[in-house]
């Protein structure tokens, strides 16, 4: 199989710019690759373990960077793990799969999730956050590097506040946006606040955030895994499917599926030698 070099070669580019040595390289062409030429990058890609993507060079840093959070920035389901601590893990994350993957209504399968766990005590939360969320590698370079760039970072979850607060602040984010879960005397409801953050409320976000800067959607980056993201991810300038279900890595401009968040600078033309220290 032919490697991204001769690839690039017999479609016109020369020799490429190195982003970072021996770990990332983009080619400039002066035309698009066709669709044959696409389907052999996407495969030599997969074979080689590697992302790469097929991007416009005009525009490509970003002003604006609106990200999901479970599984996308941080590495689980909160919900599904605080179900651990209901002991209903597996049906939940059923739900939750299924859900991601565009098969039930989002706003519907949340409030039956979160009404499995009616009654639990509001410390699994802190419990949680403690020993369960973990940021995704290069998380914190990601969000560093475009707010030093001149960037607004903006988290937005179907998930809770009470995990969005301590990850936008642990990553750097300047904002957060998700639902609110209902606590009295010390347990949990087994309701949402209303209204509900989903599909379209990312989608509105990242139209208001985007306003708020004064810049269009197409200096926007949306990064997501989840049916619930593919709005935003579609509507934005440069919208990007990390490890994502099959329904979002399907539409979206580019994905990312075997290296790190880190990707996403490289997607916009930054070289390692630009990056922002993380926190």
């Amino acid at each position: 199989m032919m490697g991204f070099g001769a690839i690039m070669a017999a479609a016109g580019a020369q020799a490429p710019r190195v982003l970072s040595p021996w770990e990332a390289a983009e080619w400039t062409l002066s035309a698009a690759l066709d669709e044959a030429s696409l389907e052999l990058v996407a495969a030599v890609a997969e074979d080689a373990g590697v992302d790469a993507a097929h991007l416009p060079g005009p525009g490509r840093r970003k002003s604006l960077l609106i990200a999901d959070m479970d599984s996308t920035i941080i590495g689980c389901e909160c919900l599904d793990e605080l179900a651990d601590y209901a002991g209903k893990k597996a049906e939940i994350s059923a739900i939750t799969e299924r859900a991601m993957r565009g098969e039930l209504d989002f706003e519907k399968a949340l409030t039956a999730r979160v009404a499995m766990l009616k009654g639990l005590s509001a410390e699994a939360l802190s419990a949680c956050f403690a020993e369960r969320v973990h940021l995704n590698k290069g998380a914190q370079t990601l969000v560093a590097t475009m707010r030093a760039h001149g960037a607004r970072a903006v988290l937005v979850s179907g998930g809770f506040t009470y995990f969005t607060a301590r990850v936008a602040a642990l990553a750097g984010f300047d904002a957060h946006r998700a639902n609110m879960l209902l606590i009295e005397s010390g347990a949990l409801v087994g309701e949402v606040a209303q209204p509900i953050l989903g599909r379209e409320a990312k989608l509105f976000a990242l139209q208001q955030e985007a306003d708020d800067l004064g810049i269009g959607l197409d200096q926007a980056l949306a990064l997501g895994d989840g049916a619930n993201d593919l709005a935003m991810i579609q509507a934005a300038g440069l919208g990007v499917a990390y490890r994502a279900k099959p329904i979002v890595a399907a539409r979206a401009h580019a994905r990312i599926d075997h290296t790190s968040l880190e990707t996403l600078l490289f997607y916009q033309g930054f070289a390692r030698t630009d990056f922002a220290a993380a926190l």
